[in-house]
């Protein structure tokens, strides 16, 4: 059963015209001109029950503004939108009570309190069950650690810390679906883990619905089993991240440590993207043949010590989407930040 169903959605903001020069402004004051800006364009998409779905694009692609249409917060231009059956800005106290939402710059939290007050304030907004409430922050507590600061102010707690008491906290009325903001941007690789592993641990067992925008892109390779990316307001893939990588990412990045530095190479369907001496980088492509065959053949002509390897990086695999597919790329310092992300959690 699909929780979440969009339909040609849109939505468009209206920008008044400003003028330049000494009475710029006063004419911008009585102008009744203005640019229309397409943030969302004939977007599509149904999502299942228990699905775990990363929603990705540049920064200023659509992301944000479809996350707060889907709670309600913004109202289409058009189109059609039912969360859990229901129009999201039509019902929004009903729509409130099936979703939680973690934002990894805003916080649920009240400042000077015990993170444990947050939860009973939380408790008696939402009207949970005593019964419930015990079971949930339970099992939260188990799950998240949370007991060495639950009765810490919120100020004290480290942002690993926080996060968690954020996780706990959205889950506490037993939502359906959560919303994911970069949950884990300035966590430690640790930290990260935990949260990755707690989301894993409530969509298996819970069978909560997660929709999770992030420029950390491992957050979506260890999470989330779909993925859809949106630029300039349209959707430009919808597919699982193995249906990605096996269409557009049929490469290897092989890295080979040699005996004593061989020189140049001839390499029979492989392309060096990195040379260090002994220790090269080659980027092997499955349609060529066999990685083994390809290492057999390597090692008859060249002695190999040592060898690695790995998947090419969904960066590079995104990257190459974007030149097949024709669109504008992320600038390279969007391109930049998905990069950064990988080499911390390495």
């Amino acid at each position: 059963m699909a929780i979440v169903e969009v339909s040609g959605l849109n939505k468009e903001f209206r920008r008044n015209r400003r003028y330049q020069g000494a009475f710029g402004a006063v004419r911008t004051l009585f102008s009744r001109e203005y640019t229309v800006h397409h943030a969302v364009q004939d977007v599509n998409f149904s999502i299942e029950e228990g699905e775990a779905v990363g929603y990705v694009g540049p920064n200023g692609a659509g992301k944000s503004t479809t996350i707060k249409m889907l709670t309600g917060i913004l109202v289409p231009t058009s189109g059609e939108i039912l969360v859990d059956g229901r129009v999201p800005h039509q019902h929004r106290q009903e729509n409130a009570k099936v979703l939680g939402a973690v934002f990894g710059q805003r916080s649920q939290l009240w400042w000077d309190l015990p993170v444990s007050d947050s939860f009973e304030l939380h408790q008696h907004v939402y009207g949970i069950s005593d019964d419930n409430y015990r079971r949930t922050l339970g099992f939260c507590r188990e799950v998240l650690q949370l007991d060495s600061f639950l009765q810490a102010p919120v100020r004290q707690l480290s942002l690993g810390q926080r996060m968690r008491a954020e996780m706990a906290m959205a889950l506490l009325h037993e939502p359906k679906l959560l919303f994911l903001d970069e949950p884990t941007i300035g966590l430690d690789v640790l930290a990260k883990d935990r949260i990755r592993e707690f989301l894993r641990t409530i969509n298996r067992e819970r069978n909560v619905t997660i929709i999770l925008t992030t420029h950390d892109l491992k957050d979506i390779e260890e999470i989330c089993p779909r993925l859809i990316m949106i630029n300039q307001g349209q959707v430009m893939f919808d597919n699982t991240v193995a249906h990605l990588k096996s269409t557009v990412g049929d490469e290897r990045e092989i890295k080979i440590e040699f005996v004593s530095d061989p020189g140049s190479i001839e390499l029979m369907g492989g392309n060096l993207v990195r040379d260090e001496g002994a220790r090269k980088t080659i980027r092997f492509a499955q349609d060529h043949g066999s990685v083994m065959t390809f290492l057999s053949d390597v090692d008859s002509r060249y002695p190999i010590k040592d060898v690695s390897i790995e998947e090419v990086s969904i960066e590079d695999v995104i990257r190459k989407l974007y030149i097949q597919t024709g669109q504008n790329a992320p600038d390279e310092s969007e391109l930049d930040i998905w990069s950064r992300h990988r080499a911390v959690t390495r």
